[in-house]
């Protein structure tokens, strides 16, 4: 039989892994060169037909820090940063034997991040990161005459929101609900996702504050659609219920994957967010 004309294969080893149930396919970019990561991510993170997955992370060593982060959204995007992400990162760069630190800078897109690793029995299960100050103003992510938004946002069906802007290095838009069971997310995340007011569009959390303090969130991710978790929107949603008076400085999120603890710092005004990471499976790929 003539096989003239099949191309070679190159095969690349992979990890699943997920904070609190938002996942991505992680490959050491060192020794594995994916030449075009927004289409790899985009043909790998579909449910059926691929891995699945929200995406996809590259990781590889800095110049400016321990390693780099390079995260493509399910739909190919390019995300500038991901706090479920950064501790799974530390993760596998811990117990893949990369680095021996338990304090790890981390080169994102959004700046560099430090990761502080919690260990059991010498493997990371978790991890407390430095995400950096947040802005509740941005000339270059909201289209507004003072660059913030505090307005109603109206979407399908007529129905207003009040949103809250919070940049965690990537755009976020707060609304606090007295129902979030009755938020149609699906219905309402792309049309806020994609609103006039955000040129680079933005990620959406719904958000009530329960009886015991702790604010349940639910979360449109940009670039993705509805995910289990999203570590830079309980930030978000954490700095943005401080600011309404709906909590103090320290405040647990609670989302469908499970919560994080999430701190803003009145010292030195650093957001903080402390949560789980676990590898689901590994595997290789002939591309």
């Amino acid at each position: 039989m003539c096989r003239t004309g099949i191309p070679a294969m190159k095969m690349i080893e992979f990890t699943k892994m997920h904070g609190l149930g938002n996942d991505y396919i992680y490959v050491d970019a060192d020794r594995f060169d994916i030449e075009d990561p927004a289409a790899f991510s985009l043909k790998w993170s579909k449910q059926h037909t691929g891995i699945g997955s929200d995406g996809l992370i590259l990781i590889s060593r800095s110049d400016r820090a321990d390693f780099r982060m390079r995260i493509f959204n399910a739909d190919g995007s390019e995300a500038m940063m991901c706090g479920n992400g950064s501790r799974c990162v530390g993760k596998f760069v811990h117990d893949k034997g990369l680095t021996d630190k338990t304090e790890i800078t981390l080169e994102t897109l959004a700046g560099v991040k430090v990761i502080r690793l919690q260990l059991e029995d010498g493997r990371a299960v978790g991890a407390t990161v430095d995400m950096g100050t947040p802005a509740l103003e941005s000339r270059e992510q909201v289209v507004s005459p003072d660059g913030t938004l505090n307005g109603m946002l109206l979407i399908g069906g007529g129905r207003e929101y009040e949103g809250i802007f919070v940049s965690m290095g990537n755009p976020h838009c707060v609304i606090f609900v007295d129902n979030i069971e009755a938020v149609d997310v699906e219905k309402a995340g792309p049309e806020l996702e994609f609103h006039p007011l955000f040129p680079e569009r933005a990620n959406i959390e719904f958000v009530q504050k329960l009886p015991d303090g702790s604010l349940r969130m639910r979360v449109w991710e940009r670039g993705s659609g509805v995910t289990r978790a999203c570590g830079t929107g309980a930030c978000a949603t954490a700095v943005a219920a401080c600011v309404k008076g709906l909590a103090g400085r320290e405040s647990r999120v609670l989302m469908d994957g499970g919560a994080l603890d999430i701190c803003w710092d009145e010292g030195d005004g650093h957001v903080y967010m402390t949560g789980p990471a676990e590898t689901s499976f590994e595997g290789q790929l002939n591309i």
